[in-house]
């Protein structure tokens, strides 16, 4: 007897995007593999600051869209934070006005504000936010996924047709990877450095734009540790820290808290975004009948855009 193979489907990619896109599908009650070539631990996803903004994402009007589909579902993540990496955190968007956010910044978060100048010396945003530690939301994601039926299997995917072959839906969840895999060179690496210091009582997070420096500077408090960061390098490919550059980020983080310049450093991380001029959502129907979804090209907003491109996935999928 021949097994219904109709509601097969493998996600290629197993960071936020590909693991809660995974989730959403099995959970519909489909038969889904996610394919790998490295575990979540080791995708861009685990490296990223996670704090819930739709940042420097196109098209913006979908991206809020998708963005506040996924506040929902942080802010019930955010009442279990020990399980799932989530918790709503009070910090301050520098260089931001509410007049620019629109209105559905002030309908959709409450406390939305002016910062004081206490609170920060320029123009910002007082806000409470989802902000998310990334290894625990991925194991989470993981877990989450393999109990709704999925597996994981860690393989590299050099052809879709590989993953093609095998199941009648594929969904391509594979960031940067889609540059070579798809032959799209739309896609682009974002080089991401931070630093991990433990942390010296800072409780608030804090982003910082300088336009004239062309840097971003932040600090988001994790329950073990202090995420300072960034850089943001356009197609710059190295995974390897600069000291230089890290000591740099680590000069501008002490001028808004003092105290992080002589915090213990625990550690180095970088990061390629994988940026695009618009995300790459949509589907395609191969020979033989066969479908293609594409879900990639988040930049540095994949966290906050996954839940809601996930369920558009999925609609595409089987739309």
């Amino acid at each position: 007897m021949t097994r219904d193979r109709s509601g097969d489907v493998i996600v290629v990619g197993s960071g936020v995007i590909g693991l809660t896109t995974a989730v959403v599908l099995a959970e519909s009650g489909r038969r889904v593999r996610v394919w790998t070539r490295e575990p979540a631990e080791g995708t861009t996803s685990a490296v990223a600051g996670a704090l819930w903004w739709p940042y420097s994402v196109e098209p913006l009007e979908l991206a809020r869209a998708w963005a506040l589909e996924s506040l929902s579902v942080y802010e019930e993540l955010a009442a279990r934070p020990d399980e799932t990496g989530v918790r709503m955190v009070e910090g301050v968007m520098g260089e931001s006005r509410l007049d620019e956010q629109g209105p559905w910044a002030a309908a959709r978060l409450p406390g939305l504000r002016a910062s004081t100048p206490e609170e920060y010396a320029g123009t910002g945003l007082w806000a409470r936010l989802p902000l998310i530690d990334m290894p625990v939301q991925l194991r989470w994601l993981r877990e989450r996924f393999l109990r709704a039926g999925g597996t994981v299997s860690v393989r590299a995917v050099t052809d879709l047709a590989e993953a093609e072959a095998e199941a009648p839906v594929v969904v391509n969840c594979t960031g940067l990877g889609a540059r070579e895999l798809v032959a799209d060179p739309a896609v682009r690496p974002v080089r991401g450095q931070l630093v991990i210091v433990e942390n010296p009582g800072v409780r608030n997070w804090l982003v910082s734009t300088d336009a004239v420096a062309g840097t971003t500077t932040y600090l988001f408090p994790q329950p073990d540790r202090l995420v300072l960061g960034g850089t943001t390098d356009v197609d710059e490919w190295s995974l390897t820290p600069d000291p230089a550059v890290a000591a740099r980020i680590v000069e501008r983080c002490a001028r808004f808290r003092p105290a992080v310049a002589g915090a213990r450093v625990l550690g180095h991380r970088v990061g390629l975004r994988p940026s695009r001029p618009v995300v790459r959502l949509e589907r395609e129907v191969r020979g033989g009948g066969g479908v293609l979804v594409h879900n990639y090209g988040h930049g540095g907003a994949g966290v906050t855009v996954a839940w809601g491109c996930a369920r558009v996935a999925a609609g595409l999928a089987f739309g």
